[in-house]
């Protein structure tokens, strides 16, 4: 995710005053290593034809016959992120907190206003601990009125936590457990806080091995590993759990065009984008707006 230092990073003043989706810029070497692998007793990859999405532009979509494919790709395998991609900030947290300022009080606005704003802030080329674009295109998206939007701009940069990234996607799970039926290789790979590989298990996405969510083989929490996207040494740590294939056949599902897609690309793997709103129409990089397109 441009997604990412709000979008996972704990960017709270008192717990340090990181900005941004997933702490993407926390580089700690100084803690300890912690990846978690699980390798399933059968793990063949199968699955069925990608629908292929129609759009008004020509930017590729998901299309193509065998196991996965997208585009002109095989793939064998997917990591996902985990902010903006399995959970968003909390709507029953900002709801209360940006109606004050004129917001709407409908859980779905805020859905898309996580969208519009990660795009706002990679058309803005923001670095990761830059989220003023952010922070403005998502209170103009849920209704704030032009005289407050600093104001309840403001009040959202300050409200940051790891700890309300919370709200799952449930399409995005559904499409998880589906890829997981079908047997194809699945993880995460995260810029956080330390926090995500719980978050997920108590939102009931998913974890390492057996559990109330969709078994995967890795969560990958960059604050443990001391690397972050866009880096793509982040994402050898993912690949860790995916040694019987290449790594040209592993995609990488994210919703930041800055740390994900950029991220994906440099290590060799297959970028997607994850663009409920078609936002980034005419894009040179694949789209899907929902995670179910994969099982299509």
């Amino acid at each position: 995710m441009d997604h990412p230092t709000w979008a996972e990073g704990d960017l709270a003043e008192g717990l340090g005053g990181t900005h941004g989706e997933g702490l993407e810029e926390v580089f700690s070497a100084a803690h300890t290593l912690r990846v978690r692998l699980f390798t399933p007793v059968s793990g063949a990859t199968t699955g069925k034809n990608l629908r292929k999405r129609v759009t008004p532009d020509d930017s590729p979509t998901l299309k193509g016959v065998s196991a996965l494919q997208i585009g002109t790709h095989e793939i064998d395998a997917v990591l996902f992120d985990a902010g903006g991609i399995f959970v968003i900030p909390d709507p029953n947290v900002l709801a209360p907190l940006l109606s004050y300022y004129g917001a709407s009080s409908e859980l779905s606005a805020y859905h898309r206003a996580h969208f519009w704003a990660m795009a706002a802030k990679s058309a803005a080329q923001s670095g990761e601990s830059d989220w003023s674009a952010y922070n403005l295109a998502y209170v103009e998206s849920v209704g704030v009125p032009a005289h407050d939007r600093a104001e309840a701009a403001r009040a959202l940069d300050r409200s940051r936590s790891a700890y309300i990234w919370r709200w799952p996607l449930q399409d995005s799970v559904q499409a998880l457990r589906g890829l997981y039926d079908r047997g194809v290789p699945i993880g995460v790979v995260s810029n956080a806080s330390g926090q995500i590989e719980d978050i997920l298990s108590r939102s009931g996405v998913c974890q390492v091995g057996p559990g109330a969510g969709v078994p995967v083989r890795i969560v990958v929490d960059s604050f443990l590993v001391g690397v972050a996207k866009p880096d793509p040494r982040i994402f050898d740590f993912g690949l860790a759990a995916l040694t019987d294939i290449d790594r040209s056949r592993v995609a990488y599902v994210g919703d930041s065009v800055t740390m994900d897609i950029a991220g994906a690309r440099n290590a060799g793997l297959v970028p997607v984008l994850l663009d409920p709103y078609d936002d980034h129409a005419g894009s040179d990089f694949y789209r899907v707006r929902s995670l179910l397109e994969l099982l299509a």
